[in-house]
């Protein structure tokens, strides 16, 4: 018998009304913000709570999308300052640089939550994130924190079905993970590298660069990764100088479009940079 994603749905739903009251640790992407509309739809807005971690991490419009988003499901918000750059752990930015992100943010949230009578703290997790390399999640089990989209098995594509089913506009938001994430591992994290990616980001957007956006720190060097159908109208001539001058305006001397495309978590398996049109600055 197939377990469609309505039936997961509906797991799902069950799974909150057991916990009775939930706060979810809210990003404002897509599972987190499918888990607030069914949390709100199951429980009731005085049981449901998003809590959005505000940090350097983060992009600032990242932080005021999730708002946003939280606003238009209509679920009560409660936001909080993380701190996990004063942590030398996760500044150092080791391979599991991400295990320190999280104990800070669960250390920071959980106590928050349970001061509001919340016992259940959850976060968006789905079903295809357990196949990945994710040492922030080792910190959320460690400390309680569920993962109920998880747990009833629902899949990205499964999350984003039902959330178009319901209408709403970003049920195809491309994922958009911490700044921190395009800095190699072992490269030191600090406000500065991430401001320059978000400026840089943030002047691709602005040119109209749509879909999965990264640009990779590399020192002096930013290698940039589109969604593969849009590259070749990015590798050169004209368009190319627009891109590289956008990028250097962030500071980069040298700016490269990785000709393999947007991979999620590619510094996990690059050394050094990848193969691209290059253009250094002066």
């Amino acid at each position: 018998m197939t377990v469609t994603a309505v039936d997961k749905e509906q797991a799902l739903a069950s799974w909150l009304r057991d916990r009775r009251r939930v706060a979810i640790g809210f990003s404002g992407g897509v599972d987190s913000a499918y888990l607030a509309v069914v949390a709100l739809e199951s429980l009731g807005a005085p049981d449901a709570l998003a809590i959005i971690g505000r940090s350097e991490s983060l992009a600032g419009s990242e932080e005021d999308h999730a708002v946003r988003v939280a606003n238009e499901i209509g679920i009560p918000i409660l936001e909080v300052q993380t701190g996990e750059l004063a942590d030398p752990r996760y500044a150092a930015n080791p391979t599991n640089r991400c295990y320190f992100c999280k104990s800070v943010l669960w250390d920071t949230l959980l106590p928050l939550a349970q001061l509001r009578s919340f016992d259940t703290l959850v976060d968006g997790t789905n079903a295809d994130d357990l196949h990945d390399y994710r040492p922030g999640g080792a910190a959320a089990t460690e400390r309680g924190v569920c993962s109920p989209l998880a747990e009833v098995g629902m899949t990205k594509a499964q999350i984003r079905e039902r959330t178009r089913e319901r209408g709403w506009p970003w049920w195809d938001r491309p994922a958009s993970p911490c700044l921190a994430s395009r800095l190699p591992y072992g490269m030191a994290v600090t406000p500065d590298r991430l401001r320059q990616v978000e400026r840089a980001e943030a002047a691709l957007r602005g040119l109209g660069i749509s879909g999965n956006l990264r640009v990779r720190h590399h020192g002096d060097l930013a290698r940039v990764e589109l969604d593969r159908p849009l590259v070749d109208a990015w590798v050169s001539g004209a368009a190319f100088e627009t891109l590289a001058a956008a990028v250097r305006s962030a500071g980069f001397a040298q700016v490269e479009v990785d000709s393999k495309g947007f991979r999620s978590g590619s510094l996990n398996v690059l050394a050094g940079t990848g193969g691209g049109a290059a253009l250094s600055g002066h």
